[in-house]
């Protein structure tokens, strides 16, 4: 272990991990920045995929270095700058982009004019699609203003937050620039519990509507799935009345179609439902830390999202359920009719064998046969030629018995000799 560096510290030095300044310095990526009463603050955020996100940031970095200031460093997630007379935030998330502007505000108009120095006019860059859009107003509480008329009666939630330390009003609609309004009356609140109060709250509206994004995915496959069922119910009802081998095949491959077209859907579904479950859990974690309570007489923001974003999420847990479940059923289906086939397979493969085992039979019975006769002809041939040659043999005047009783000695020898021959060659080819 080395010593100390050369500047005196009495502290050994290590071998540091690469990863060690980026974990340190995430937990104060996303500071709570001091915000001062009255305050706007514009919130956007825009789903953005990888190439979006990186396109923005280049864009954010020209952006900043035309106004003269630094922009983001390569492979940072977020960045803040002076602009307008306010601050403007910037932070890059797993599929969605956020920007975040707070300027002074009308200290005698809730909601009026939008202040024209903020970012967001003609000149402004959008990274994707607009998914949140939101105005937050930090007051101190006025006697006498009418901030109700400035919502929608029917929808206006009002919530206690931080044990009465602030109030917080919406409707969760949309005003004529297409933002949705938050009223946030601050009681005894200090500069840095405002900045929190206000970032967590624009945390609700951006996690719940990305929460809600799993709906609409749910309500696309429900009529996919439902047909699934239908066609799997059909194939399940056709295998009782199966049992030809081509038949079942066909079924097999019915089967293995629909497997591999639910598991596409499903494939494609899980990562939007399981960001939803994860966006569910932020918005209820963020309740816990605001310690939101309905104000007397109101309906809390909780308990109002909870009364669409609940079932929601339990849709999409249903639908994941359903296809879990088509899965296994389709899997058990198509095992049980493989295991059928297989088992025809192999009745068909065992009367092949003993069709195959009758042949040889025969076969060696008539090779048997074949080998009885040729032993019979070539020994006739054989017999011949000893005749022929004793015959010849005996006009030559040597003293040899007579040719006829010299051929019938020599037939049991010949055909011996014979069938000794043909059982050796045959022997021979057995061994090979």
């Amino acid at each position: 272990m080395a010593q100390g560096s050369e500047n005196g510290s009495s502290f050994p030095s290590f071998r540091t991990s690469p990863l060690r300044e980026r974990v340190l310095g995430e937990v104060h990526a996303r500071p709570f920045r001091p915000i001062v009463s009255p305050r706007t603050i514009l919130h956007y955020a825009f789903l953005t995929n990888s190439e979006e996100a990186a396109k923005d940031q280049e864009w954010l970095a020209e952006f900043c270095i035309s106004r003269g200031t630094q922009g983001p460093a390569p492979g940072t997630r977020h960045h803040t700058l002076s602009f307008g007379g306010g601050t403007l935030s910037w932070e890059q998330h797993a599929e969605f982009t956020t920007y975040t502007w707070d300027g002074a505000a009308n200290p005698k108009e809730i909601f009026g004019k939008i202040p024209a120095a903020h970012p967001f006019g003609a000149a402004f860059r959008a990274p994707g699609d607009l998914l949140v859009a939101a105005r937050l107003e930090l007051r101190v509480p006025e006697l006498g203003e009418d901030w109700r008329s400035h919502f929608d009666a029917s929808s206006l939630t009002v919530s206690s937050l931080e044990d009465g330390a602030a109030m917080v009003a919406t409707d969760f609609r949309q005003d004529g620039d297409g933002l949705t309004r938050f009223l946030v009356f601050n009681h005894r609140l200090s500069d840095v519990q405002s900045g929190a109060v206000v970032q967590r709250l624009l945390e609700v509206e951006t996690y719940r509507t990305l929460a809600m994004l799993g709906l609409f995915e749910a309500t696309r496959l429900q009529p996919e799935i439902r047909r699934f069922e239908i066609q799997l119910a059909e194939l399940t009802g056709q295998m009782k009345d199966t049992s030809a081998l081509g038949a079942n095949q066909e079924l097999l491959d019915k089967l293995s179609a629909l497997a591999a077209a639910l598991e596409a859907g499903a494939t494609a579904s899980t990562f939007r439902f399981g960001a939803s479950r994860a966006y569910h859990q932020i918005v209820k974690a963020r309740f816990e830390t605001l310690r939101e309570e309905a104000a007397p007489g109101e309906l809390s923001i909780a308990s109002f999202l909870a009364r669409r974003l609940s079932p929601a999420m339990r849709t999409c847990q249903a639908i994941e359920d359903r296809q879990a479940m088509l899965s296994r059923k389709l899997a058990r289906a198509t095992t049980l009719l493989r295991t059928r086939v297989d088992v025809e397979l192999e009745q068909q493969n065992r009367s092949l064998l003993q069709s195959m085992n009758r042949r040889a039979r025969l076969q060696l019975r008539l090779q048997q046969t074949v080998e009885g006769l040729s032993v019979a002809a070539v020994s006739y041939y054989v017999v011949g030629l000893i005749s022929y040659l004793a015959k010849a043999t005996k006009q030559t005047g040597l003293p040899l018995p007579d040719a006829n009783i010299m051929t019938g000695i020599a037939v049991p020898f010949v055909v011996l000799l014979i069938w000794w021959t043909v059982r050796r060659i045959r022997h021979n080819h057995g061994e090979h």
